[in-house]
C-alpha cells in the first residue's frame, strides 16, 4: 500500500492517500515522499521537519539532483525547479548536473566566431531559421558592423547527443579585445570548457595566443577547430602544426569545420558533449555564484548574468554581494535561451540571470559573488578586481548649450558600463565638457561612437593620456591622468608611466619594419620566437603612451596588414618625464600639453608648434607659439600679423617721415599684442590630435 504525509512547516501532519507515481515537494507547504522497496512491498515514510526552510530546500534539491549512497531506491520529487521541469514552451529544460556544459568560444578577429555561435543555435534549434540574423549573439549595432563582441552574450542550448541524453549546453560568449581582459577572464571562470578557433587559412594570430593563454590559466578543457576549411586560400596541415608547436595543444582529433557552410556542427556539439567536463556537484553547499556580466534595464535595474559554483539560488530568495556587501530580494531569475526565460531554481553548474531593483552596476559588479544572507558562504569566489581605467581623455560638446545633455548621456552610460569614469573639465579653449576614463582605446571609441549615435552628441575629443604616478617633495604619491594637473618640477621628486608587454605577430619578411617601429617608440627589446619557418613573434616591454595613439595604424601600415598585436599591462616604472607646454601669445593652452620623455621633447615641440602655426589663422598683431619645459623654451614659431601699408600716401619726402608712420603702426599692434587673445579654433585643435610623433612637415590627416 502506497502512502503519503504532508508536513507543513509550525503546522500539524496530515496523511493524505497518494494516486500519484510521483508526489510533488514544495518548499512551504512541502510534501516529501520517500520510497523504500522491501520483500516485494513498497512503504511511504514522512520525516518530521525542524530544519530551516533554506537548509531543507537544498537538500531537497540535492538529493533530487544526485541520489545519496547508500539509500539505493531512495526518491525525492519536488514542485519547481528540479531536473525535468520545462519552462518557456519546452525551451528550457532542466538536467541534472551531470549532463551540464559550460563553455565558451576564443578566437582572434574575424576568424568565425560569431558564425559558429550563429550554427550552434540553428543545429540545437535554439533559434528558429526565420529569426535567426548573422551574428545573432552580438545585439549591438557596433558590434555587428566591426565584427568584434563588446558586450558579452549567454545561451542555453537544449542538445539530445548521440547517447540519448539530454544535455544543457550554456554558450558563454566574451569579449575579444585586449581592453576587457578582466571580464573575459570572469567568463572563463565560469566555464570548464573551450573551443578555440583559428582560421585554416590565416593561422594563429597575436589575439589566438593571449586568450588561450587565459584558458588555459583557468583551467580549461581547450578544444581546436580548424574553421573556414572550404576556403581556397586554407592550408590545414600548416595551421595545425602551428596549434601543436606555439600553444602546445594534441591536435590528433582536432575538429576541422566550416561554419559558414555548416560543414562540421554536428560534430563539434558531440565534442562538447563527451571532451568538456561536467561541473562540480556542490548542491549540498552555501550558496556561491559568479557575476561575470551586468547590465542596467530601465524598468528591471541592473540585471546580472551569473554562474551558480555552489548550492542553489531561488526566485524570492534574499542575497548578498560579497565584495558590495549590498543585499536584495531577488524579483526574477532565469536563463538566456537566448532570450530572457523565467525559472523557479537555478542549482550548481547553471547560467542565468538574476534581477533585485539593483539601482547601479556599481552594486553588482563582475566578478563579484551572490550568496544567500541567511546562509552566508565562509569566503567569495577568488578574482575579484575592482577595474581602474587606463586611458583618459576630455569630451566637450562643440555647441556649449549642450553641455546639460552630454552630462544625461554619460550618465546613462555608465549605468550599463561601471568601468567608465568621468568628471567636469573646464579649459579656456574648449570651454565646458568632461575628463573621461576608459579601458583602453577600442573603450574609448565605443564610448563616444554611441554618444553621437544614440543621443545625437556633436563631440570634440582631445587627445588621449595615460595615467602616471608622482611624487611631489612632500612624500605624496599623486595620480595623474591630466598632462595640466601634473605638478612643477621644483615640486616633484619622480615621475612613473605605466609599461605594457606588447606581442606582436607578423610574416619574417616584416620584423625589421617593426622592430624599428617598437625601437622609435621607446620599446625595450625582449625576445623574439619563430613560430614556424614563416611567422615570428616580437616581443617588447613598451610605455602604454606610445602604445595608445597611433601604433596600430603604424603596425598595419609597415606590414602591409599582415601583423597582429596584443598586449598586457605589467606595471610603471619610473622615467625622466617632462611636461610639455604650450603658450600661444604668453598664455598657457592646456589642452596642448603633453607629458613626453625628455628626449623626445624637441621633436615632438616642434612637430606641435610647426602645425599650430598652420592651424592659428593670423592676427593684426604678431603671435609667438612656443612649446616650454617650465620656463624654457624648446621650440617655437611665429604667426605674422596682417599689416597695413602705412608708407602708400608717402610719394617721397624725407626718410623722418617714414620713420614716424612706422614707429606709431609698431606702437598700435604693440598695445594690441597686450590686449589682444588668441583664439584656438576648435578645427585646428582637432587636427592637432592627429599629429604624428614625425618631424614637421608632414601633412595633416
Amino acid at each position: 500500500m502506497l502512502l503519503s504525509q504532508q508536513c507543513q512547516l509550525g503546522g500539524a501532519d496530515q496523511c493524505l492517500p497518494s494516486t500519484s507515481s510521483r508526489l510533488p515537494v514544495t518548499v512551504r507547504p512541502f510534501k516529501v515522499r520517500e520510497i523504500v522497496q522491501n520483500d516485494g512491498m513498497q512503504t511511504a515514510y514522512a520525516g518530521h521537519c525542524v530544519r530551516s526552510q533554506i537548509s531543507l530546500r537544498r537538500n531537497l534539491i540535492t538529493n533530487a539532483i544526485a541520489e545519496p549512497p547508500g539509500l539505493k531506491g531512495l526518491e525525492f520529487s519536488f514542485e519547481k525547479g528540479g531536473p525535468g521541469a520545462t519552462y518557456g514552451g519546452n525551451m528550457v529544460e532542466k538536467v541534472p548536473v551531470s549532463n551540464i556544459r559550460n563553455f565558451s568560444i576564443i578566437a582572434h578577429i574575424d576568424h568565425g566566431k560569431s558564425t559558429l555561435a550563429d550554427q550552434l543555435l540553428l543545429k540545437t534549434k535554439t533559434v528558429a531559421e526565420r529569426d535567426m540574423v548573422e551574428q545573432f549573439m552580438d545585439s549591438n549595432d557596433i558590434e555587428r558592423e566591426r565584427g568584434i563582441t563588446i558586450k558579452l552574450n549567454t545561451a542555453r542550448m537544449k542538445y539530445t547527443a548521440k547517447d540519448g541524453q539530454l544535455y544543457a549546453l550554456n554558450l558563454i560568449d566574451t569579449p575579444g579585445h585586449v581592453d576587457f581582459t578582466y571580464e573575459v577572464s570572469r567568463s572563463l571562470a565560469a566555464c570548464e570548457g573551450a573551443l578555440l578557433v583559428v582560421d585554416a587559412s590565416q593561422g594563429v594570430e597575436a589575439q589566438t595566443l593571449a586568450n588561450v593563454w587565459l584558458a588555459l590559466e583557468a583551467d580549461l578543457e581547450v578544444i581546436p577547430i580548424l574553421n573556414k576549411i572550404d576556403l581556397p586560400g586554407a592550408d590545414c596541415e600548416r595551421v595545425i602544426r602551428e596549434i601543436e608547436e606555439i600553444i602546445g595543444l594534441d591536435c590528433s582529433n582536432i575538429l576541422q569545420v566550416s561554419a559558414k557552410m555548416g560543414l562540421g556542427i554536428e560534430e563539434t556539439l558531440e565534442a562538447i558533449v563527451h571532451r568538456v567536463p561536467p561541473p562540480k556537484n556542490n548542491i549540498g553547499s552555501n550558496l556561491r555564484a559568479l557575476i561575470f556580466d551586468s547590465y542596467y534595464d530601465a524598468y528591471r535595474g541592473v540585471v546580472c548574468q551569473f554562474r551558480v559554483t555552489d548550492g542553489s539560488i531561488s526566485k524570492g530568495d534574499v542575497v548578498r554581494m560579497m565584495n558590495t556587501g549590498k543585499e536584495y530580494q531577488l524579483d526574477e531569475i532565469g536563463v538566456l535561451a537566448p532570450h530572457k526565460v523565467e525559472v523557479d531554481t537555478l542549482y550548481c553548474g547553471e547560467v542565468g540571470y538574476l534581477a533585485a531593483q539593483i539601482k547601479s552596476v556599481k552594486d553588482a559588479r563582475v566578478g563579484d559573488t551572490v550568496t544567500q544572507k541567511s546562509a552566508p558562504a565562509a569566503e567569495p569566489l577568488a578574482g575579484y578586481q575592482d577595474v581602474q581605467p587606463m586611458v583618459y581623455c576630455g569630451l566637450f560638446p562643440t555647441n556649449s548649450d549642450d553641455y546639460q545633455d552630454l552630462r544625461e548621456a554619460l550618465g546613462k552610460l555608465q549605468l550599463n558600463d561601471a568601468a567608465l569614469k568621468y568628471e567636469p573639465e573646464v579649459n579656456n579653449a574648449m570651454g565646458f565638457g568632461f575628463r573621461c576614463g576608459f579601458l583602453g582605446l577600442l573603450h574609448m571609441e565605443i564610448v563616444q561612437e554611441r554618444l553621437e549615435r544614440e543621443y545625437d552628441m556633436d563631440l570634440v575629443t582631445t587627445a588621449p593620456t595615460v595615467v602616471y604616478e608622482c611624487m611631489t617633495t612632500d612624500g605624496e604619491v599623486m595620480t595623474i591622468n591630466c598632462p595640466s594637473d601634473v605638478p612643477e618640477a621644483s615640486k616633484r621628486e619622480w615621475m612613473a608611466e605605466p609599461y605594457v608587454r606588447l606581442e606582436m605577430v607578423a610574416p619574417k619578411e616584416y620584423v625589421g619594419n617593426l622592430m624599428d617601429l617598437a625601437n622609435n617608440r621607446r620599446g625595450e627589446f625582449v625576445e623574439m620566437k619563430y613560430l614556424t619557418d614563416s611567422r615570428t613573434t616580437l616581443i617588447f616591454d613598451i610605455p602604454l603612451a606610445e602604445v595608445v595613439t597611433d601604433y596600430f595604424d603604424e603596425l598595419k601600415s609597415r606590414s602591409k596588414g599582415y601583423a597582429s598585436m596584443e598586449y598586457k599591462i605589467t606595471g610603471y616604472r619610473k622615467n625622466e618625464l617632462v611636461k610639455l607646454e604650450v603658450r600661444i601669445n604668453g598664455e598657457p593652452a592646456d589642452p596642448l600639453a603633453v607629458v613626453c620623455h625628455r628626449d623626445s621633447a624637441y621633436k615632438i615641440g616642434k612637430a606641435l608648434v610647426h602645425k599650430l602655426k598652420e592651424l592659428i589663422p593670423r592676427q593684426m598683431f604678431k603671435v609667438p607659439i612656443q612649446a616650454c619645459i617650465g620656463v624654457k623654451v624648446v621650440a617655437s614659431e611665429t604667426i605674422a600679423p596682417y599689416r597695413k601699408d602705412v608708407l602708400a600716401k608717402c610719394y617721397g619726402g624725407d626718410m623722418s617721415r617714414k620713420k614716424k608712420l612706422l614707429n606709431k603702426q609698431a606702437e598700435g599692434k604693440k598695445r594690441m599684442k597686450a590686449l589682444g587673445k588668441v583664439e584656438v579654433p576648435q578645427a585646428a585643435f582637432m587636427a592637432v590630435l592627429n599629429l604624428n610623433k614625425e618631424t614637421p612637415g608632414s601633412s595633416v590627416e
